[in-house]
């Protein structure tokens, strides 16, 4: 019994929701996004509730039942609020700032790194140290901060490089620390 696949998704004013199969688009105060579920999960949407149900207990669709249910929430989510990913940059002399859509990264390396923003996405740089990465599709967004960090990813002597605002970074003690 999948405790997330059976919570019903109310959708909210503004949304307009459309079923075509197992195709789904959603469109809100922010945009629309369109997706393709898997054949095995039926998806009804009566008055302004959505539910998922699926055909039997076999493992996969078990699986699959959950997993569609959060997809479609996160897309009224992101269709109404949008999604956003806060990035830190730490290191001397690490900075970033907005090059029109783009981000240029100075992070130690003899040129400027740039990192093109994909369509839905927006950069938003409110310090030389911070980037904060927005958009209505939630695996863009994080897919995007992902590749961003990848630049740099931070190193655990000195804890220099790109992390996540929530990541902790456990600290390595040096030579000097053995004795």
């Amino acid at each position: 019994m999948s405790r997330i696949g059976n919570k019903p998704i109310t959708v909210p004013e503004g949304v307009e929701l459309k079923i075509d199969g197992q195709k789904i688009t959603v469109k809100g105060p922010k945009g629309s996004l369109e997706k393709e579920f898997h054949k095995n999960m039926k998806i009804n949407l009566e008055g302004n509730v959505i539910t998922v149900v699926r055909p039997d207990d076999e493992p996969a669709n078990r699986s699959l039942h959950g997993l569609t249910r959060t997809l479609l929430n996160n897309m009224i989510e992101g269709t109404t609020k949008g999604f956003e990913r806060k990035l830190e940059v730490n290191g001397v002399g690490y900075r970033a700032s907005k090059k029109g859509n783009n981000l240029l990264l100075n992070l130690g390396y003899s040129h400027p790194v740039e990192v093109e923003a994909p369509e839905g996405i927006t950069f938003d740089v409110p310090s030389q140290n911070e980037i904060i990465v927005k958009g209505m599709d939630k695996e863009l967004v994080g897919q995007t901060a992902a590749v961003i960090r990848t630049k740099r990813p931070p190193e655990v002597y000195r804890g220099k490089g790109i992390k996540y605002a929530e990541e902790v970074i456990r600290r390595k003690e040096g030579k000097a620390g053995k004795k």
